[in-house]
This record gives structure tokens, sequence and C-alpha cells, in this order.
């Protein structure tokens, strides 16, 4: 059971449960974790394992095996305090990956000094495009332009660096086009395919989304 990533999402407002449903209709193990009955109920339609329960409470965390999950994401932007305390449960029992909704740049600062691996303001991230980002394991950021294409930044990998893009032969062996070369924060679009890559250099590709998941 353990050979893809698995997840839970503690929250069931609109962004928790775009998150969840996102991962579940890709064929992701999530366990989705709500404090109201009323709303389990509700997002037992789309999503498998749903449950009613606090997540600030330690037992509750045990009991839910979140020890043994490998990213939790926590939608309670709302509440502070759960959002502390359950980022701090989940860290305690070794939680490797743990991305908190917050409500302000304040609420930020606490949550990342408490633990939290990433922080994300729901307006300036879609809950789908969240799952999309963790679904694409290796991508640095992915941005949907449609249905079917995304533009998508790619650490290089530790195989390409110095090797040049002509080498490489991406568009051929993956289906996708570099069209820009990011080093911190200068990005150039007048590449040069002759130029070897360096290994803190990112690529920012565009491809047909299905093709992505060839170059994990």
């Amino acid at each position: 059971m353990h050979n893809k990533k698995t997840y839970a999402v503690f929250g069931l407002g609109r962004y928790g449960m775009a998150v969840a449903k996102e991962l579940v209709d890709n064929g992701m193990e999530v366990i989705a974790v709500d404090i109201n009955q009323g709303i389990v109920n509700d997002a037992a339609a789309y999503l498998p394992i749903c449950k009613c329960a606090d997540v600030t409470d330690k037992e509750v965390i045990d009991c839910l095996g979140i020890a043994e999950i490998d990213t939790v994401i926590i939608c309670m932007a709302s509440n502070l305090e759960s959002s502390v305390l359950a980022t701090t449960l989940c860290k305690e029992v070794g939680v490797r990956t743990v991305i908190v909704k917050c409500a302000s740049e304040m609420h930020r600062k606490i949550l990342l000094r408490v633990g939290a691996d990433q922080v994300v303001f729901p307006e300036n991230e879609s809950g789908i495009r969240l799952a999309k980002n963790m679904l694409s394991a290796g991508f640095i950021d992915m941005l949907s332009l449609s249905k079917d294409v995304s533009v998508v930044e790619i650490d290089v990998k530790k195989e390409w660096v110095g090797k040049t893009l002509i080498e490489l032969n991406l568009r051929k062996k993956y289906g996708v086009n570099v069209v820009a070369i990011r080093k911190g924060e200068r990005v150039n679009t007048e590449i040069d395919p002759a130029a070897v890559l360096a290994a803190d250099a990112v690529l920012i590709v565009i491809a047909q989304t299905a093709k992505l998941a060839k170059m994990k």
C-alpha cells in the first residue's frame, strides 16, 4: 500500500475539499478529517476515508495513524490555535511534510516557527493548484495554462548537471519545451542549447500536463 505517497487533509471547507478531492481523483490515498459531523457526512460522497475528529488532540492523531502519513495539509486558517496545535502534533509524531493554510503574514511566521514546512495563503494558492504541485513530485511550482497544458519549474536533475539541452533532448524524451532557465532571481529566456546546465539552475518548461509524469 505504501508505494505511493499518503496524505491527510485537516479541515474540509472549500479549500480543504478542493485539495482532498484533487488528490483522491488522482488515485492518492487520503485521510480527510473535520470536527463537524455534518461536513464529514457531505464529504463522504466524494472522499473514501472521512473522519469526524479533533486533530488538536494527540490521542486522535495517534488513533488516525498520522505518524505513517507522508504529507499533512492543514486547512483551518480561521483558527490559528487549532492550526498551531495540529502542526505541532504532526511534527512531533514525525510527519515529514506539513503544509498549512494561513490567514495573514503574522500567522505565517508563527506557523513556520512551530514547524510548518510550507504555509500557503488561500487567496494566492488555490486548493487544486496546491494538490497538483504535490502530485508533481520534483516540480518546484506548477501553473495550469489550460486543462491540458501546464508551465512548471523543475530543478536540474543530478544526472543532467554538466550536460546541454541538446544532449538531453528533453522535447523528444519527455515531450516538454524549455522556455527559460532561472538562476536565483534571474530568469533567462534567451537560452543557449549548447550551454552546460549548472546544479543550481531551474528549468521553466511548458508541456502537456499528462506528459509531465514521465519526468518524476
